[in-house]
């Protein structure tokens, strides 16, 4: 199970996260409130403006205020994180 940090000490389990997009869209705008009047919201921004929307594979949207792209970057370190390990230790690879 990895987590990664989406804002203000809030995480999510990074293999759940089905997309990451940016809040300027109509479509996105659209995707916050279907999701806020189906009880699926959940905003992790501790009051700051909202920058990007997490879409869940459990359909939640979780709105925060860190940037779609570290979120990103965020998700390819966890990603890299074992090859780096690996090669770090000196270990082979299966």
């Amino acid at each position: 199970m990895q987590l990664i940090n989406i804002g203000f000490g809030n995480t999510v389990m990074a293999n759940r996260i089905i997309a990451v997009i940016n809040t300027g869209s109509s479509p996105a705008r659209k995707l916050k409130e279907l999701a806020k009047d189906a009880g699926r919201l959940v905003d992790v921004t501790e009051g700051r403006r909202t920058r990007s929307l997490l879409i869940m594979d459990s359909n939640h949207v979780i709105l925060s205020s860190i940037q779609p792209d570290t979120i990103s970057q965020r998700l390819a370190t966890l990603q890299l994180s074992p090859h780096l390990t690996r090669a770090l230790t000196g270990q082979e690879t299966e």
